[in-house]
């Protein structure tokens, strides 16, 4: 049962001060199955009240403001969370399922509600994917596995090629991206199947043998699969989400689990820098930096408003 600390930074550096900021955040990690939280401290810039509620996809959200003028806004999240492997009995799903899991669709609209595929323009492409590697003769998650893994083995994990809102269509013709980026396209895969999928965000922490994406903060999705509930796929490492996986919130997309965003008034330039550090119980720290420039503006008669986001690598 390893036991991870992990902390997860973001700043925003501004080029003049900003009169105020409101944000949201999205990165309250919880007790589930194979996951225990033993703490959780989050300190941000003038300690503001974190005003707290629950979302439909039963999130805890945060919303804070920052009403003084500022140059900065850090977010400091520092958790400790013990995982342990859940076992995923694969016999359980079988190739008769598919019509057990069109009943339960019908009956539940959360589900019915993630079987709905996207519209995208390059649908054909999914198409052809599914065309190359057929289900028919697979069980639900057996189909699950074999795209998760055609992701794995066809698009190349690159950073800094996409961001926040890249379309699926995109990811499909530049092949590249990160973990949020192959989320997407295998939610489009299950989904046109008709598999309830939902994207999940949290962090991957580190094992012996490595792991795209590892010390970052992660997304994968969940399969609703009939008899075993969700199961975690994660198409970046080609693997279940397992106990080297923290899960922090679940929604449609990204756009759901955005661990923090938000808007600030004024005319200011901002550059965003985004820190998480995984340790491990002997010592071993991995870490993860990343750096973007946003919202340049050539003047001062830039729009006052100003929304702020981070991608998920």
């Amino acid at each position: 049962m390893p036991v991870f600390k992990i902390q997860h930074i973001t700043k925003y550096k501004y080029d003049r001060p900003v009169r105020e900021s409101a944000n949201q955040i999205k990165i309250f990690s919880f007790n589930k199955p194979g996951q225990e939280i033993l703490s959780h401290e989050i300190v941000i810039t003038d300690e503001p009240n974190i005003n707290k509620f629950t979302d439909y996809w039963s999130n805890t959200v945060g919303f804070f403001t920052v009403s003084r003028p500022h140059e900065e806004l850090i977010i400091d999240s520092r958790l400790i969370a013990k995982t342990t492997l859940q076992e995923i009995d694969e016999t359980l799903s079988t190739k008769d399922d598919w019509q057990l899991l069109a009943d339960e669709i019908s009956t539940n609209i959360i589900l019915l509600d993630l079987a709905q595929k996207e519209k995208i323009k390059s649908q054909e492409k999914i198409q052809l994917i599914l065309d190359h590697i057929t289900f028919d003769a697979c069980s639900p998650l057996e189909a699950a596995k074999k795209y998760s893994q055609f992701i794995f083995e066809n698009f190349k994990y690159v950073k800094g090629i996409t961001n926040v809102e890249t379309r699926v269509d995109e990811i499909l013709e530049f092949r590249s991206g990160v973990c949020q980026d192959f989320a997407h396209v295998l939610l489009q895969l299950l989904r046109t199947i008709g598999i309830p999928s939902r994207y999940v965000s949290g962090y991957i922490c580190p094992n012996k043998n490595g792991m795209r994406g590892e010390g970052a903060t992660h997304a994968w999705i969940d399969a609703y699969i009939p008899r075993l509930g969700w199961i975690g796929l994660d198409p970046t490492n080609n693997c279940f989400a397992n106990e080297h996986h923290i899960q922090l919130a679940v929604g449609r997309d990204f756009s759901d689990c955005t661990p923090i965003k938000g808007t600030f008034k004024g005319p200011a330039n901002h550059e965003l820098m985004v820190y998480v550090s995984v340790g491990y119980e002997d010592g071993t720290v991995f870490e993860d930096e990343t750096e973007v420039l946003m919202n340049k503006e050539e003047n001062d008669k830039a729009p006052v408003i100003h929304i702020q986001n981070q991608q998920q690598q």
